[in-house]
Protein backbone atom coordinates (compact mmCIF):
# COMPACT_ATOMS: atom_id res chain seq x y z
CA UNK A 1 0.00 0.00 0.00
CA UNK A 2 3.44 2.31 -0.33
CA UNK A 3 2.30 3.00 -4.08
CA UNK A 4 0.86 6.65 -5.60
CA UNK A 5 -3.35 6.48 -5.05
CA UNK A 6 -3.18 6.53 -9.07
CA UNK A 7 -1.71 2.91 -8.85
CA UNK A 8 -5.16 1.39 -7.30
CA UNK A 9 -8.58 0.96 -7.90
CA UNK A 10 -10.45 2.67 -5.40
CA UNK A 11 -13.77 1.72 -4.40
CA UNK A 12 -16.19 4.09 -5.77
CA UNK A 13 -19.47 5.61 -4.52
CA UNK A 14 -21.74 7.54 -7.18
CA UNK A 15 -24.35 10.00 -5.42
CA UNK A 16 -23.63 8.63 -1.91
CA UNK A 17 -26.44 10.46 -0.75
CA UNK A 18 -29.75 9.31 -2.68
CA UNK A 19 -31.64 6.23 -0.65
CA UNK A 20 -33.38 5.41 -4.00
CA UNK A 21 -33.60 7.05 -7.59
CA UNK A 22 -32.23 9.56 -8.55
CA UNK A 23 -35.22 11.98 -9.92
CA UNK A 24 -37.67 11.85 -6.37
CA UNK A 25 -35.68 9.69 -3.82
CA UNK A 26 -34.41 11.50 -0.34
CA UNK A 27 -31.36 12.80 0.20
CA UNK A 28 -29.75 11.12 3.52
CA UNK A 29 -26.17 10.45 5.66
CA UNK A 30 -27.66 6.81 5.93
CA UNK A 31 -26.73 5.71 2.43
CA UNK A 32 -23.13 7.70 3.06
CA UNK A 33 -23.16 5.45 6.16
CA UNK A 34 -24.04 1.81 4.56
CA UNK A 35 -21.34 2.87 2.00
CA UNK A 36 -18.75 3.53 4.20
CA UNK A 37 -19.43 0.33 6.55
CA UNK A 38 -18.81 -1.83 3.59
CA UNK A 39 -15.55 -0.49 2.44
CA UNK A 40 -16.54 2.34 -0.02
CA UNK A 41 -13.36 5.36 0.34
CA UNK A 42 -14.83 7.61 -2.21
CA UNK A 43 -17.87 9.68 -1.38
CA UNK A 44 -19.58 12.00 -3.76
CA UNK A 45 -21.59 15.03 -2.49
CA UNK A 46 -23.69 17.59 -4.94
CA UNK A 47 -23.52 20.85 -2.56
CA UNK A 48 -26.09 23.26 -3.42
CA UNK A 49 -26.94 27.01 -1.25
CA UNK A 50 -30.38 26.09 0.75
CA UNK A 51 -33.49 28.01 -0.51
CA UNK A 52 -32.18 30.95 1.88
CA UNK A 53 -28.53 31.03 0.31
CA UNK A 54 -27.73 31.21 3.86
CA UNK A 55 -26.68 27.50 4.51
CA UNK A 56 -24.92 24.49 2.49
CA UNK A 57 -27.51 21.32 1.31
CA UNK A 58 -26.35 17.89 -0.50
CA UNK A 59 -29.00 16.99 -3.09
CA UNK A 60 -29.42 16.15 -6.87
CA UNK A 61 -29.88 19.50 -8.75
CA UNK A 62 -32.70 20.32 -10.69
CA UNK A 63 -34.55 17.13 -9.53
CA UNK A 64 -37.11 16.43 -7.01
CA UNK A 65 -34.72 14.99 -4.49
CA UNK A 66 -35.40 16.23 -0.87
CA UNK A 67 -32.15 17.51 0.74
CA UNK A 68 -30.01 16.76 3.59
CA UNK A 69 -27.98 18.75 5.83
CA UNK A 70 -24.13 19.18 4.77
CA UNK A 71 -22.89 19.19 8.01
CA UNK A 72 -25.32 16.35 8.70
CA UNK A 73 -23.74 14.22 6.18
CA UNK A 74 -19.93 15.37 7.37
CA UNK A 75 -20.56 14.54 10.69
CA UNK A 76 -21.30 10.80 9.54
CA UNK A 77 -18.46 10.50 7.33
CA UNK A 78 -16.38 11.51 10.53
CA UNK A 79 -17.65 8.99 12.69
CA UNK A 80 -17.95 6.18 9.77
CA UNK A 81 -14.90 6.82 7.45
CA UNK A 82 -12.53 4.20 9.04
CA UNK A 83 -14.78 1.26 10.38
CA UNK A 84 -13.84 -1.16 8.17
CA UNK A 85 -10.59 0.08 7.06
CA UNK A 86 -7.78 2.64 7.91
CA UNK A 87 -6.83 4.08 4.35
CA UNK A 88 -8.04 7.40 3.16
CA UNK A 89 -11.92 8.17 2.26
CA UNK A 90 -11.39 11.16 -0.48
CA UNK A 91 -14.75 12.99 -0.73
CA UNK A 92 -15.31 14.12 -4.29
CA UNK A 93 -17.58 17.61 -4.23
CA UNK A 94 -19.65 18.61 -7.09
CA UNK A 95 -20.28 22.64 -5.98
CA UNK A 96 -22.62 24.73 -7.00
CA UNK A 97 -22.47 27.27 -4.29
CA UNK A 98 -21.71 30.75 -4.34
CA UNK A 99 -17.86 32.07 -2.53
CA UNK A 100 -18.91 32.85 0.97
CA UNK A 101 -20.83 29.49 0.83
CA UNK A 102 -17.39 27.87 -0.71
CA UNK A 103 -16.16 29.56 2.97
CA UNK A 104 -18.91 28.29 4.79
CA UNK A 105 -18.21 25.21 3.92
CA UNK A 106 -14.25 25.44 4.15
CA UNK A 107 -14.90 26.32 7.89
CA UNK A 108 -17.42 23.48 8.22
CA UNK A 109 -15.30 20.59 7.42
CA UNK A 110 -11.89 21.95 8.88
CA UNK A 111 -14.33 22.33 11.55
CA UNK A 112 -15.57 18.94 11.34
CA UNK A 113 -12.61 16.77 10.75
CA UNK A 114 -9.72 18.69 12.61
CA UNK A 115 -6.64 16.72 11.99
CA UNK A 116 -8.14 13.97 10.05
CA UNK A 117 -8.29 16.36 6.95
CA UNK A 118 -5.51 15.92 5.02
CA UNK A 119 -4.44 19.12 2.47
CA UNK A 120 -0.62 19.92 0.74
CA UNK A 121 1.20 22.89 1.60
CA UNK A 122 1.20 23.22 -2.71
CA UNK A 123 -0.48 21.48 -5.18
CA UNK A 124 0.58 18.20 -5.17
CA UNK A 125 3.34 16.81 -8.25
CA UNK A 126 2.57 13.37 -7.50
CA UNK A 127 0.18 11.36 -5.38
CA UNK A 128 1.11 10.01 -1.73
CA UNK A 129 -0.01 6.89 -0.82
CA UNK A 130 -2.99 4.94 0.74
CA UNK A 131 -0.28 3.95 3.64
CA UNK A 132 1.03 7.53 4.13
CA UNK A 133 -2.73 8.66 4.21
CA UNK A 134 -4.07 6.40 6.82
CA UNK A 135 -7.18 7.90 8.70
CA UNK A 136 -7.13 11.12 6.59
CA UNK A 137 -9.78 12.48 4.88
CA UNK A 138 -8.89 13.91 1.36
CA UNK A 139 -11.20 17.07 -0.49
CA UNK A 140 -11.26 16.37 -4.28
CA UNK A 141 -13.14 19.06 -6.46
CA UNK A 142 -12.67 21.88 -8.68
CA UNK A 143 -10.53 24.91 -7.45
CA UNK A 144 -12.83 28.16 -7.49
CA UNK A 145 -12.96 30.03 -10.55
CA UNK A 146 -9.93 32.16 -10.33
CA UNK A 147 -7.81 29.01 -10.31
CA UNK A 148 -9.06 27.70 -13.37
CA UNK A 149 -7.50 27.99 -16.55
CA UNK A 150 -9.91 27.11 -18.55
CA UNK A 151 -14.06 26.10 -18.72
CA UNK A 152 -14.33 22.48 -18.76
CA UNK A 153 -15.79 20.55 -22.08
CA UNK A 154 -18.55 18.86 -22.21
CA UNK A 155 -19.61 15.33 -23.37
CA UNK A 156 -22.40 14.61 -25.27
CA UNK A 157 -22.59 11.43 -26.48
CA UNK A 158 -25.90 9.40 -25.95
CA UNK A 159 -25.86 6.23 -28.14
CA UNK A 160 -26.54 3.30 -26.31
CA UNK A 161 -25.73 -0.68 -27.77
CA UNK A 162 -26.60 -3.84 -26.78
CA UNK A 163 -23.52 -6.19 -27.24
CA UNK A 164 -22.81 -9.32 -27.03
CA UNK A 165 -21.86 -9.71 -23.22
CA UNK A 166 -25.95 -8.53 -22.40
CA UNK A 167 -26.69 -11.89 -23.97
CA UNK A 168 -24.01 -13.73 -22.17
CA UNK A 169 -24.88 -12.62 -18.65
CA UNK A 170 -28.85 -12.72 -19.00
CA UNK A 171 -31.03 -10.11 -17.63
CA UNK A 172 -30.84 -9.51 -14.10
CA UNK A 173 -32.47 -12.10 -11.85
CA UNK A 174 -34.19 -8.98 -9.93
CA UNK A 175 -36.73 -7.20 -8.55
CA UNK A 176 -35.56 -3.80 -7.65
CA UNK A 177 -37.76 -1.51 -6.02
CA UNK A 178 -36.12 1.63 -7.32
CA UNK A 179 -38.56 3.80 -9.61
CA UNK A 180 -38.48 2.96 -12.89
CA UNK A 181 -38.36 5.38 -15.71
CA UNK A 182 -40.43 5.59 -19.08
CA UNK A 183 -37.81 6.33 -22.14
CA UNK A 184 -39.82 9.59 -22.93
CA UNK A 185 -38.58 11.28 -19.57
CA UNK A 186 -34.92 10.97 -21.52
CA UNK A 187 -35.73 13.58 -23.60
CA UNK A 188 -37.61 16.14 -20.95
CA UNK A 189 -34.17 16.21 -18.35
CA UNK A 190 -31.62 19.07 -18.16
CA UNK A 191 -28.62 16.44 -19.65
CA UNK A 192 -26.44 19.24 -18.52
CA UNK A 193 -26.97 18.58 -14.73
CA UNK A 194 -26.17 14.36 -14.52
CA UNK A 195 -23.69 14.32 -17.89
CA UNK A 196 -21.42 17.21 -17.51
CA UNK A 197 -20.62 16.49 -13.91
CA UNK A 198 -17.02 19.15 -13.76
CA UNK A 199 -18.94 21.86 -16.27
CA UNK A 200 -19.25 25.30 -14.40
CA UNK A 201 -23.07 25.45 -13.40
CA UNK A 202 -22.57 29.02 -11.67
CA UNK A 203 -22.90 31.71 -14.58
CA UNK A 204 -24.62 34.90 -12.39
CA UNK A 205 -22.29 38.10 -11.07
CA UNK A 206 -22.78 36.87 -7.75
CA UNK A 207 -20.68 33.74 -8.70
CA UNK A 208 -17.42 35.35 -8.46
CA UNK A 209 -14.45 32.99 -7.57
CA UNK A 210 -14.24 31.62 -3.98
CA UNK A 211 -11.24 32.25 -1.63
CA UNK A 212 -7.81 30.53 -1.05
CA UNK A 213 -9.13 29.12 2.68
CA UNK A 214 -11.52 26.54 -0.16
CA UNK A 215 -8.93 26.53 -2.43
CA UNK A 216 -6.09 25.12 0.38
CA UNK A 217 -8.23 22.44 1.24
CA UNK A 218 -8.25 20.63 -1.98
CA UNK A 219 -6.18 18.14 -2.28
CA UNK A 220 -6.91 16.53 -5.25
CA UNK A 221 -7.95 18.95 -7.90
CA UNK A 222 -10.70 18.45 -10.84
CA UNK A 223 -11.43 19.71 -13.84
CA UNK A 224 -11.44 19.39 -17.40
CA UNK A 225 -8.82 21.50 -19.57
CA UNK A 226 -10.01 23.36 -22.32
CA UNK A 227 -9.94 21.77 -25.41
CA UNK A 228 -10.96 17.99 -26.69
CA UNK A 229 -10.46 14.52 -25.34
CA UNK A 230 -6.82 14.79 -26.55
CA UNK A 231 -5.87 17.38 -24.45
CA UNK A 232 -8.18 16.33 -21.08
CA UNK A 233 -5.70 13.23 -21.29
CA UNK A 234 -2.32 15.60 -21.45
CA UNK A 235 -0.13 13.79 -18.70
CA UNK A 236 1.97 17.35 -17.20
CA UNK A 237 5.08 16.53 -15.56
CA UNK A 238 4.16 18.59 -12.30
CA UNK A 239 0.89 18.16 -11.63
CA UNK A 240 -1.73 15.53 -10.97
CA UNK A 241 -5.38 16.19 -11.29
CA UNK A 242 -8.85 14.05 -11.35
CA UNK A 243 -10.70 14.06 -14.53
CA UNK A 244 -14.32 12.91 -14.55
CA UNK A 245 -16.09 11.25 -17.36
CA UNK A 246 -19.40 9.54 -18.01
CA UNK A 247 -19.86 6.12 -18.98
CA UNK A 248 -20.45 7.34 -22.47
CA UNK A 249 -17.54 9.76 -22.53
CA UNK A 250 -15.31 6.95 -21.65
CA UNK A 251 -16.48 4.21 -23.69
CA UNK A 252 -16.12 6.74 -26.52
CA UNK A 253 -12.30 7.73 -25.45
CA UNK A 254 -11.71 3.88 -25.17
CA UNK A 255 -12.39 4.21 -29.17
CA UNK A 256 -10.12 6.36 -30.29
CA UNK A 257 -7.76 7.17 -27.27
CA UNK A 258 -7.43 3.89 -25.48
CA UNK A 259 -3.77 4.21 -24.84
CA UNK A 260 -4.26 7.51 -23.97
CA UNK A 261 -6.14 7.12 -21.07
CA UNK A 262 -4.25 4.58 -19.91
CA UNK A 263 -1.23 6.75 -19.94
CA UNK A 264 -3.21 9.07 -18.34
CA UNK A 265 -4.48 6.90 -15.24
CA UNK A 266 -0.65 6.03 -14.67
CA UNK A 267 0.06 9.08 -12.74
CA UNK A 268 -3.32 10.82 -12.45
CA UNK A 269 -7.22 9.67 -11.18
CA UNK A 270 -9.83 9.12 -13.67
CA UNK A 271 -13.79 8.87 -12.33
CA UNK A 272 -16.12 7.23 -14.71
CA UNK A 273 -19.64 8.03 -13.44
CA UNK A 274 -23.16 6.50 -14.85
CA UNK A 275 -24.47 8.57 -17.42
CA UNK A 276 -27.46 10.71 -16.61
CA UNK A 277 -30.21 8.81 -17.93
CA UNK A 278 -29.97 5.84 -15.41
CA UNK A 279 -33.43 7.12 -13.97
CA UNK A 280 -33.57 3.96 -11.30
CA UNK A 281 -30.22 4.14 -10.18
CA UNK A 282 -28.60 1.35 -11.87
CA UNK A 283 -25.14 0.64 -12.89
CA UNK A 284 -22.96 -0.02 -15.99
CA UNK A 285 -20.13 -2.48 -17.10
CA UNK A 286 -17.14 -1.80 -14.64
CA UNK A 287 -14.52 -3.99 -16.22
CA UNK A 288 -14.56 -0.82 -19.45
CA UNK A 289 -12.88 1.59 -16.72
CA UNK A 290 -10.66 -1.01 -14.87
CA UNK A 291 -9.39 -2.06 -18.20
CA UNK A 292 -8.23 1.31 -19.17
CA UNK A 293 -6.93 1.99 -15.06
CA UNK A 294 -9.65 3.95 -14.27
CA UNK A 295 -9.11 4.37 -10.23
CA UNK A 296 -12.65 5.58 -9.48
CA UNK A 297 -15.66 3.48 -11.38
CA UNK A 298 -18.58 5.31 -10.22
CA UNK A 299 -21.51 2.92 -8.67
CA UNK A 300 -24.52 4.02 -7.55
CA UNK A 301 -24.82 1.84 -3.90
CA UNK A 302 -28.32 1.93 -3.11
CA UNK A 303 -29.76 -0.43 -5.86
CA UNK A 304 -28.35 -4.23 -6.75
CA UNK A 305 -28.11 -6.18 -9.64
CA UNK A 306 -24.99 -7.81 -11.25
CA UNK A 307 -22.65 -4.85 -12.37
CA UNK A 308 -22.91 -3.92 -8.44
CA UNK A 309 -22.02 -7.53 -7.67
CA UNK A 310 -18.88 -7.76 -9.87
CA UNK A 311 -18.23 -4.17 -8.21
CA UNK A 312 -18.29 -6.07 -4.73
CA UNK A 313 -16.32 -9.03 -5.84
CA UNK A 314 -13.56 -6.86 -7.03
CA UNK A 315 -13.56 -5.26 -3.29
CA UNK A 316 -13.40 -7.93 -1.89
CA UNK A 317 -9.93 -8.27 -3.23
CA UNK A 318 -6.82 -7.08 -0.75
CA UNK A 319 -8.59 -7.82 2.42
CA UNK A 320 -11.59 -5.55 1.61
CA UNK A 321 -10.11 -2.52 2.97
CA UNK A 322 -11.35 -0.62 -0.70
CA UNK A 323 -7.87 -0.24 -2.34
CA UNK A 324 -6.56 -2.57 -4.82
CA UNK A 325 -3.57 -2.42 -6.40
CA UNK A 326 -3.77 -2.22 -10.20
CA UNK A 327 -2.44 -5.04 -12.63
CA UNK A 328 1.50 -4.24 -13.34
CA UNK A 329 0.87 -4.40 -17.31
CA UNK A 330 -1.55 -1.18 -16.73
CA UNK A 331 1.45 0.65 -14.98
CA UNK A 332 4.53 -0.10 -16.40
CA UNK A 333 6.18 1.19 -19.88
CA UNK A 334 7.41 -0.63 -23.00
CA UNK A 335 11.04 -0.01 -24.45
CA UNK A 336 9.78 2.29 -26.14
CA UNK A 337 7.93 4.27 -23.71
CA UNK A 338 4.77 2.14 -24.90
CA UNK A 339 1.79 1.69 -22.33
CA UNK A 340 -0.44 -1.50 -22.53
CA UNK A 341 -2.97 -1.46 -25.42
CA UNK A 342 -6.91 -2.60 -24.17
CA UNK A 343 -7.73 -3.62 -27.92
CA UNK A 344 -4.91 -5.76 -28.35
CA UNK A 345 -5.52 -9.42 -28.79
CA UNK A 346 -3.48 -11.54 -26.21
CA UNK A 347 -2.43 -15.10 -25.80
CA UNK A 348 -4.31 -16.98 -23.10
CA UNK A 349 -2.36 -16.53 -19.79
CA UNK A 350 -3.66 -19.33 -17.81
CA UNK A 351 -6.93 -21.51 -17.49
CA UNK A 352 -9.59 -21.69 -14.47
CA UNK A 353 -11.00 -25.00 -14.12
CA UNK A 354 -13.81 -24.86 -11.73
CA UNK A 355 -15.56 -27.73 -10.21
CA UNK A 356 -19.12 -27.23 -9.12
CA UNK A 357 -19.02 -30.41 -6.26
CA UNK A 358 -23.02 -29.50 -4.10
CA UNK A 359 -24.56 -26.98 -2.76
CA UNK A 360 -26.70 -27.09 1.31
CA UNK A 361 -27.32 -24.85 3.53
CA UNK A 362 -31.25 -22.96 1.72
CA UNK A 363 -33.56 -25.22 4.24
CA UNK A 364 -31.92 -23.03 6.83
CA UNK A 365 -32.21 -19.74 5.00
CA UNK A 366 -35.50 -20.08 3.83
CA UNK A 367 -38.70 -21.66 4.50
CA UNK A 368 -39.84 -24.72 2.78
CA UNK A 369 -42.20 -23.36 0.55
CA UNK A 370 -40.43 -20.63 -0.81
CA UNK A 371 -39.51 -21.98 -3.88
CA UNK A 372 -41.60 -24.32 -4.39
CA UNK A 373 -45.23 -24.55 -3.05
CA UNK A 374 -45.51 -28.43 -2.72
CA UNK A 375 -41.89 -29.87 -3.64
CA UNK A 376 -38.15 -29.75 -3.02
CA UNK A 377 -36.48 -26.90 -5.52
CA UNK A 378 -34.74 -27.75 -8.48
CA UNK A 379 -31.11 -25.89 -8.08
CA UNK A 380 -28.71 -24.75 -11.02
CA UNK A 381 -25.72 -23.37 -10.77
CA UNK A 382 -24.28 -20.78 -13.25
CA UNK A 383 -20.46 -20.40 -13.35
CA UNK A 384 -18.53 -17.64 -15.57
CA UNK A 385 -15.78 -14.73 -15.56
CA UNK A 386 -16.67 -11.42 -15.83
CA UNK A 387 -13.35 -9.73 -17.35
CA UNK A 388 -12.43 -8.22 -20.50
CA UNK A 389 -14.39 -9.13 -23.61
CA UNK A 390 -12.43 -11.89 -24.88
CA UNK A 391 -12.50 -13.80 -21.31
CA UNK A 392 -16.35 -12.81 -20.37
CA UNK A 393 -18.70 -15.87 -20.76
CA UNK A 394 -21.29 -17.69 -18.37
CA UNK A 395 -21.94 -21.36 -18.01
CA UNK A 396 -24.59 -23.45 -15.85
CA UNK A 397 -24.72 -26.96 -14.17
CA UNK A 398 -27.70 -29.58 -15.02
CA UNK A 399 -30.77 -28.78 -12.29
CA UNK A 400 -30.87 -31.42 -10.10
CA UNK A 401 -35.05 -31.59 -9.12
CA UNK A 402 -36.52 -31.86 -5.73
CA UNK A 403 -33.41 -31.51 -3.62
CA UNK A 404 -32.59 -28.98 -0.76
CA UNK A 405 -28.44 -30.54 -1.30
CA UNK A 406 -28.34 -30.67 -4.65
CA UNK A 407 -25.33 -32.69 -6.07
CA UNK A 408 -23.66 -31.62 -9.15
CA UNK A 409 -20.18 -32.50 -9.84
CA UNK A 410 -19.75 -30.79 -13.00
CA UNK A 411 -16.45 -29.25 -14.59
CA UNK A 412 -15.77 -25.92 -16.46
CA UNK A 413 -12.85 -24.25 -18.07
CA UNK A 414 -12.30 -20.55 -18.47
CA UNK A 415 -9.43 -19.56 -20.60
CA UNK A 416 -8.15 -16.09 -19.16
CA UNK A 417 -6.17 -14.14 -21.42
CA UNK A 418 -6.16 -10.86 -18.51
CA UNK A 419 -6.87 -13.44 -15.41
CA UNK A 420 -5.84 -10.26 -13.20
CA UNK A 421 -8.69 -8.08 -14.38
CA UNK A 422 -10.80 -11.35 -14.04
CA UNK A 423 -13.59 -11.97 -11.62
CA UNK A 424 -15.30 -15.50 -11.26
CA UNK A 425 -19.16 -15.05 -11.43
CA UNK A 426 -21.11 -17.88 -9.44
CA UNK A 427 -25.20 -17.64 -9.41
CA UNK A 428 -27.79 -20.39 -8.39
CA UNK A 429 -30.83 -20.24 -9.41
CA UNK A 430 -34.09 -22.62 -8.59
CA UNK A 431 -35.64 -23.83 -11.71
CA UNK A 432 -39.24 -22.59 -12.11
CA UNK A 433 -40.94 -24.51 -15.48
CA UNK A 434 -43.99 -21.97 -15.25
CA UNK A 435 -42.55 -18.40 -14.11
CA UNK A 436 -39.47 -16.88 -14.15
CA UNK A 437 -36.47 -18.95 -12.06
CA UNK A 438 -36.15 -18.01 -8.42
CA UNK A 439 -32.74 -16.37 -7.45
CA UNK A 440 -31.38 -18.63 -4.84
CA UNK A 441 -27.94 -16.76 -4.05
CA UNK A 442 -24.64 -14.95 -5.90
CA UNK A 443 -21.19 -14.63 -5.17
CA UNK A 444 -18.35 -12.74 -6.99
CA UNK A 445 -14.73 -13.67 -6.67
CA UNK A 446 -11.52 -12.26 -8.07
CA UNK A 447 -9.69 -14.86 -9.41
CA UNK A 448 -6.09 -13.38 -8.59
CA UNK A 449 -6.93 -13.95 -4.96
CA UNK A 450 -8.58 -18.22 -5.55
CA UNK A 451 -6.26 -20.33 -4.09
CA UNK A 452 -6.31 -24.05 -5.90
CA UNK A 453 -7.90 -26.36 -3.53
CA UNK A 454 -11.64 -27.50 -1.91
CA UNK A 455 -13.47 -24.52 -0.41
CA UNK A 456 -16.91 -24.25 0.71
CA UNK A 457 -17.90 -20.86 -0.80
CA UNK A 458 -20.57 -18.55 0.74
CA UNK A 459 -23.44 -17.44 -1.23
CA UNK A 460 -25.11 -13.27 -0.40
CA UNK A 461 -28.40 -12.35 -1.65
CA UNK A 462 -29.17 -9.69 -4.21
CA UNK A 463 -28.16 -6.44 -1.91
CA UNK A 464 -25.03 -8.33 -1.54
CA UNK A 465 -25.84 -9.28 2.13
CA UNK A 466 -24.36 -12.74 3.01
CA UNK A 467 -26.76 -15.81 3.82
CA UNK A 468 -26.96 -17.40 6.97
CA UNK A 469 -25.92 -20.87 5.79
CA UNK A 470 -25.83 -21.55 2.11
CA UNK A 471 -23.03 -22.66 0.44
CA UNK A 472 -21.04 -24.39 -2.34
CA UNK A 473 -18.61 -27.27 -2.53
CA UNK A 474 -16.34 -26.07 -5.16
CA UNK A 475 -12.66 -26.83 -6.21
CA UNK A 476 -10.55 -23.98 -8.33
CA UNK A 477 -7.33 -25.71 -10.53
CA UNK A 478 -4.79 -23.30 -12.74
CA UNK A 479 -2.98 -24.25 -15.54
Amino acid sequence: MTAPLSHYFIYTGHNSYLTGNQLSSDCSDVPIIKALQRGVRVVELDIWPNSAKDDVHVLHGRTLTTPVELIKCLKSIRENAFATSPYPVIITLEDHLTPDLQSKVAQMITQTFGEMLYYPEAELKELLSPEDLKHRIIISTKPPKEYLEAKGTKESSHSEKKDAEDDIWGNDPLDVSLARQDNKTEGETNEHSHEDEESDDCETESCQPGGPTYKRLIAIHAGKPKGGLKEALKVEADKVRRLSLSEQALEKAAESHSTDVVRFTQKNILRVYPKGTRFNSSNYKPLVGWMHGAQMVAFNMQGYGRFLWLMHGMFRANGGCGYVKKPDFLMSLGPKNEVFDPKAKLDVKKTLTVTVYMGDGWHLDFKQTHFDLYSPPDFYTRVGIAGVPADTVMKKTKKIEDDWTPVWNQEFSFPLTVPELALLRIEVHEYDMSEKDDFAGQTCLPVSELKSGIRAIPLYDRKGEKLSSARLLMRFDFD
